[in-house]
């Protein structure tokens, strides 16, 4: 702890990262917090997702939080919902014992109970700037005293398309903030934009760490959105020893890969934001001591592992952009040893790999699942050498007894094989694996790329603020015929969905969008013709990705209706 120390903090938070295993500043909290704690100037920090830029600012806002003013001090502005709660909780587990309130404000989720949060009284608010500008434009949020403002991830909130929305909560806050701007890349558009929100700023710059790594193998597998799982699979029982993680992208599939392998026998335990504090600390002791051979996890509830000895990664889908897929299977191939990265893909993300590719300047090398006759030659071969291994090392003399009475007249073969059958199941039996096709190439549902969705942003996102006003006092007059965005030509082959909630409940087109991709894992540019209204809402997408979304709020309805359904014509005259 000397580190931290010797940077200004105090005991207080001291004891609070000791708490939390911190031990090392790392190399941006080495040259912020001092900026921070004993300067004046807005700060500009330049380092890679994962390199504990929270605690960098983090730690001396809440040094430098003033007990007596009972307003907002500090506002963070993260470009998702699943950011946004993940770093407003890991700002809670450094505060220790000051009397700090922290909330979350985000889209998603009632905005009602997060109007609540705020009349009681908040210090730290931590959100994503549409559930930000909409609580500001209910006069919920005020932000005349606000002291920091930090801008975390800046670089994907601009290839959002936030950047208005950015700018409109700017000209809500104090004029003498502080401005804090975090990005893992330095385009001219972040530099612009602290030129002409900031004043004088210190530049943090950390150096990029190596982006591949030459003891990593890494392959893909290209299958149908539906065989998935089934490949999933196929590469667990194939591969020797492993001892690895499964990366998704939400947590709704976190708990649903995690919880179909355990079904399956699989020794698997799972890893998300949601899960607290002590059981998370649980969960990765028990994985680092080999109880578990597999953790499924997301990327942010990831982050505090470091285990040496990892043989796999897996993708199950790519991550967003290329860096979170580099710190990913930089996790596996350390210390002089050996590692696999493998990706499990569907057509849909075939450009997202060509891009990953390109960025990380690794060529991943296309695989070929094994088919029903090449697992039971695998397991068979496997079976034969594990009992050639118990007969030629193990000691099983106190079961001979036993197996005499078991022979008694029947032959040795069919012994065995009753045995086989009793303890293989149907791991031996062709019959019982699904046939996996190759993935066919198919025409992607608007244009698949990650910065080719602008055009769309404009129409679908970029006007909302210029309309919002239009459409708060539309709702007195609660015309079910109004839009919040203007509808795009819907592709032939889409699939129209019902979403249950409208403009009552604080929804917006970003919300939306926010809400599928955090929740289902849908990127926002394959969502197309959203109409927002009064009570409801209703947007388009391709029936592949129409199939997981109906799932997914299939399985997290509780007792209720679905969150999302197929909609209905009548619905929407």
């Amino acid at each position: 702890m000397e580190g931290f120390r010797a940077l200004g903090l105090s005991d207080d938070i001291l004891d609070a990262l000791e708490k939390k295993g911190y031990e090392v500043p790392t190399p941006i909290q080495q040259q912020t917090i001092p900026l921070l704690l004993n300067g004046d100037l807005d700060i500009v920090g330049q380092a890679q997702t994962g390199t504990g830029k929270t605690a960098a600012f983090g730690l001396p806002i809440l040094e430098r939080f003033d007990p007596t003013q009972k307003s907002v001090q500090a506002l963070v502005l993260a470009p998702t919902r699943e950011l946004a709660i993940q770093t407003a909780e890991e700002i809670k587990s450094f505060k220790g014992s000051k009397k700090i309130w922290i909330t979350t404000v985000y889209g998603g989720a009632p905005i009602s109970s997060q109007m609540r949060e705020l009349e009681k009284g908040t210090h730290v608010v931590v959100g994503t700037p549409g559930r930000v500008i909409d609580l500001i434009e209910r006069k919920k949020l005020k932000l005349e005293d606000v002291k920091y403002v930090v801008l975390d991830e800046a670089d994907e909130m601009l290839n959002m398309g936030f950047i208005d929305d950015i700018e409109l909560i700017l000209k809500s806050c104090n004029e003498s903030r502080r401005m804090l701007l975090f990005s893992a890349t330095m385009p001219d558009r972040i530099l612009s934009l602290a030129k002409r929100y900031m004043g004088k700023f210190n530049m943090v710059q950390i150096a990029k760490q190596e982006i591949t790594n030459v003891n990593i193998e890494q392959s893909y597998f290209e299958v149908p959105d539906r065989d998935k799982f089934d490949a999933l699979c196929r590469v667990l029982d194939v591969e020797e020893d492993f001892y690895g993680i499964i990366f998704c992208n939400t947590k709704a599939e976190v708990v649903e890969i995690a919880n179909h392998l355990n079904d399956k026998g699989y020794s698997t335990d799972a890893l998300h934001g949601d899960i607290q504090q002590n059981l998370r600390e649980k969960v990765v002791k028990q994985f680092k001591t080999n109880k578990y051979g597999v953790l499924v996890a997301t990327d942010v509830a990831a982050r505090g592992i470091d285990i040496s000895d990892l043989t796999h990664v897996i993708n199950y889908g790519l991550p967003q952009d290329p860096e979170s897929y580099v710190h990913r299977i930089g996790r596996t191939g350390r210390a002089g040893k050996l590692g696999k990265a493998i990706a499990i893909i569907s057509p849909s993300e075939k450009r997202k790999l060509i891009f990953v590719e390109r960025i990380s300047k690794a060529k991943m090398k296309k695989g070929k699942l094994p088919d029903a006759n090449d697992m039971v030659k695998i397991k068979t071969r496997r079976l034969t050498e594990h009992v050639e291994t118990i007969i030629g090392t193990e000691h099983y003399s106190e079961y001979l007894e036993l197996a005499s009475q078991i022979l008694g007249e029947n032959e040795p073969q069919v012994i065995v094989a009753a045995l086989i059958k009793h303890f293989a199941k149907d791991e031996l039996n062709i019959s019982a694996y699904k046939q996996i096709k190759e993935a066919a190439p198919r025409e992607e549902f608007g244009r698949n790329d990650r910065f080719a969705s602008r055009d769309r942003r404009d129409d679908g996102r970029g006007r909302r603020d210029d309309r919002r006003s239009d459409d708060r006092r539309s709702d007195s007059r609660r015309d079910s015929g109004s839009r919040d965005a203007a509808p795009r030509r819907r592709n032939a082959s889409s699939t129209r969905l019902f979403f249950a909630k409208g403009r009552a409940d604080g929804m917006t087109p970003r919300e939306l969008l926010e809400e599928l991709k955090s929740t289902a894992g849908i990127e926002s540019r394959r969502i197309d013709d959203i109409r927002i209204l009064d009570n409801f809402s209703f947007f388009a997408t391709n029936s592949d990705d129409a199939e997981q979304i109906l799932a997914v709020y299939k399985r997290n309805k509780g007792a209720g209706k679905p969150m999302v359904d197929r909609a209905r014509e009548r619905e929407e005259r």
